[in-house]
């Protein structure tokens, strides 16, 4: 989609490529109304400005389109594949997946989420490291530390947006 389109794409059009990017609908209506943009660089900014006031509500929204790291996700739509994509290099050897499957559980019983990472770019060993090492985290800063992912995975996917051809 490039920058006219989103500019002048109708509310009902642009929506749910954006939630795609991420679901926390307070961000997705701080970027819609920042419209018209003079360019990727502005949708850029007012998008990252958007995600650090993400407030909890916002993230466990967001957390729940997103599946387990190590898990495939489903479907044809822009999230699934974007996901998948982000997620290529966690692998799908056996006793990596058991290890994640493992954290996962860990962390959803510790914190009561999902476990969030930027997986783009990061090896299987890097995720799992991550994962471990935020196991320890206190819950505030385990919030933290989720909500600056989840800006980091929306501004990666706005900017695919923006750059690729891509459907909803």
């Amino acid at each position: 989609m490039d920058l006219q389109t989103f500019n002048t794409a109708s509310p009902d059009e642009l929506r749910p490529v954006l939630q795609a990017c991420c679901a926390a609908p307070a961000w997705v209506t701080a970027v819609m109304d920042g419209r018209p943009y003079a360019d990727a660089d502005d949708v850029a900014r007012v998008a990252d400005e958007a995600a650090r006031r993400f407030t909890a509500g916002d993230v466990d929204q967001a957390l729940a389109a997103h599946p387990r790291i190590g898990e495939r996700a489903e479907g044809e739509h822009a999230e699934a594949a974007w996901s998948r994509r982000e997620q290529a290099a966690v692998g799908t050897e056996q006793a990596t997946a058991q290890a994640l499957a493992e954290g996962n559980r860990a962390y959803e019983e510790r914190f009561g989420r999902v476990f969030l990472i930027c997986a783009s770019g990061l090896s299987a060993d890097d995720v799992l490291a991550s994962l471990r090492n935020r196991l320890g985290n206190a819950p505030d800063a385990e919030a933290a530390v989720v909500a600056d992912e989840l800006r980091k995975i929306a501004l990666l996917r706005l900017e695919r947006l923006l750059t690729e051809e891509v459907s909803a």
